[in-house]
């Protein structure tokens, strides 16, 4: 009955991990997974599982699926392994939305890039003083493609690497952000 009460406002996969965080919940998807019930999931019960769903997955894909989840090594995956594997997916989800979020402040066209100009309108409006010429510099470091933007693949990459649109390294440019050098 509470697992069908779910509110309109969530959305169907933060439904399905909330419930998924409970221990119950766990314990009852475990359980399908767990074909033979010896409490834990070998590489050919989690086969079968995918091809319930409808898809197929060669037996290396299968098996770095396990290698994934399996903490100890052991080549299967018991309850605890799979629990701590589902928490962090919810927090990689998290952290995805929190990073899309960031994204999408500077893109303010919504066209999934981050250009110079847009980049310089928000910085702007942030009180930092900068021309659009700058912005580009700030740009290119960080655009792997070449394109004079930053898509969303190159803004997580950057964010992983502990660096903000729009900051530089005064290491890298001993003129800083505002010099007029190309």
């Amino acid at each position: 009955m509470s697992n069908a009460q779910t509110s309109s406002s969530t959305s169907p996969s933060a439904s399905l991990f909330a419930r998924l965080n409970t221990t119950d919940e766990l314990q009852k998807v475990f359980d399908r997974y767990d074909a033979n019930g010896d409490g834990k999931i070998s590489a050919s019960e989690l086969a079968g599982v995918i091809r319930a769903l409808g898809a197929d997955a060669p037996p290396a894909e299968v098996r770095d699926m396990i290698a994934e989840m399996d903490a100890d090594g052991d080549g299967f995956v018991d309850l605890h392994e799979f629990a701590d594997f589902h928490r962090r997916r919810v927090d990689d989800a998290a952290a995805e939305r929190a990073l899309r979020e960031a994204f999408d402040v500077y893109d303010l066209d919504g066209n999934g890039l981050i250009s110079a100009e847009e980049l310089h309108r928000v910085m702007n409006r942030l009180g930092e003083k900068c021309s659009v010429k700058d912005c580009s510099r700030m740009i290119r470091p960080v655009d792997a493609d070449g394109d004079g933007n930053v898509n969303f693949e190159e803004f997580k990459k950057m964010m992983a690497n502990g660096v903000g649109v729009g900051r530089e390294s005064s290491a890298s440019d001993p003129n800083g952000p505002s010099s007029s050098a190309v």
